[in-house]
């Protein structure tokens, strides 16, 4: 008889640990499908280790120095790594050379958010239910700051499907969206190949009939972007209007990150019942899903992590830079109220119930 794999089992390329380890680096994961934000670090030289939190419906992540939102189904949840706590982890002591804790819940509401960025001006989100760009913050739902000029009227009802952001010196540079349109769920007639890449600034359509564009990002100079439908990562020229193919996946590519000259890409095992994208051609030839791992300047595949199962659709990827084995923590239990920081030192702090036995015990010796 087969014996049954736990949960979140994968495999990888033997060079995976050894390339974290050179790089100096683990690699955050969300998951909405699984519910979940996985951190995966190098054991070793030989073995990767993960540790999965839940978050619900978690898409997004925003990094910023020591500093992590999550966009989940109605909240954004703000985490702070104050450094040289995580050794001191009273659960398990000398293992984490970072650990996120939570620090602050936003009350979005449903907002369908995909990409977030820190700015300057505050916590920017792709709002795609309202088709817009968003900050966020205590005073509302979310504040518009910039939507495509043929969005006439913010509304819940997703007309474009706007999903993807790249900043440039801090501000909003370009955008990806699944189609030229403000009618509600629009964008849904010609997804396959109906995508656009936007100009902020000018308001100029820079690329048109894309394959479902995802995750612009500016490395050094170069605008590159995922076309999930055909599992291609490419780079964009944009004064010319056209892109090359960088290299292409058997695969539902969306979250990519880069460090040195290595790109992070998600790769999603897309499934054929799934009502947004079991009908497009690539989701017969998703034969896994996880990380792969390109570099840059040759544009090879030089590493992956493959789930096994639990893992069938990766939202975000985003590096943890400096981070050898970092932790994580979310706000659904107690556990993080044990930290407490102030700007003149941190420490971790008894739960009430621990406090109450240790008296109890006190008392009784």
């Amino acid at each position: 008889m087969a014996t049954e794999l736990p949960p979140f089992s994968c495999t990888y390329s033997p060079n995976m640990p050894e390339l974290l380890m050179r790089l100096n680096c683990s690699i955050a994961i969300s998951t909405y499908q699984a519910g979940k934000v996985i951190f995966i670090s190098a054991k070793n030289a030989q073995q990767l280790i993960q540790l999965p939190r839940s978050f619900k419906k978690p898409m997004g992540i925003g990094l910023q120095d020591n500093r992590m939102a999550i966009a989940t189904r109605h909240e954004i949840v703000i985490l702070q790594n104050t450094p040289g706590l995580g050794p001191k982890y009273p659960k398990k002591p000398d293992t984490y050379d970072a650990l996120f804790m939570p620090r602050a819940v936003y009350y979005t509401g449903e907002l369908d958010i995909h990409d977030l960025h820190w700015t300057a001006k505050g916590l920017l989100a792709v709002n795609t239910r309202f088709s817009c760009l968003s900050i966020i913050n205590d005073q509302y739902s979310f504040i518009p700051v910039w939507q495509p000029n043929f969005i006439k009227s913010l509304e819940p009802t997703d007309h474009c499907h706007l999903n993807g952001l790249a900043l440039l010196n801090d501000k909003p540079k370009y955008l990806t969206a699944l189609g030229l349109t403000d009618a509600q769920g629009g964008w849904r007639v010609g997804k396959a190949n109906g995508g656009v890449l936007l100009d902020a600034d000018s308001q100029e359509t820079i690329l048109q009939n894309l394959a479902m564009p995802h995750s612009p990002r500016i490395f050094g100079k170069d605008l590159f972007a995922l076309l999930s439908a055909t599992g291609e990562l490419i780079k964009i020229d944009v004064e010319a209007g056209r892109y090359e193919v960088v290299q292409k996946f058997n695969g539902f590519v969306r979250g990519m990150d880069r460090l040195g000259d290595y790109v992070f890409i998600g790769l999603s095992k897309l499934r054929t019942t799934s009502k947004a994208f079991g009908d497009l051609p690539i989701a017969s030839r998703s034969v896994f899903s996880g990380v792969v791992v390109v570099h840059l300047p040759s544009g090879r595949v030089e590493a992956h992590i493959k789930y096994e199962n639990s893992v069938e659709e990766i939202f975000d990827v985003r590096v943890l830079k400096g981070m050898k084995r970092p932790g994580i923590l979310n706000h659904y239990k107690d556990e993080h109220s044990m930290l407490i920081t102030m700007p003149q030192g941190n420490y971790w702090a008894q739960l009430p119930d621990e406090i109450e036995n240790n008296a109890d015990s006190a008392d009784k010796s």
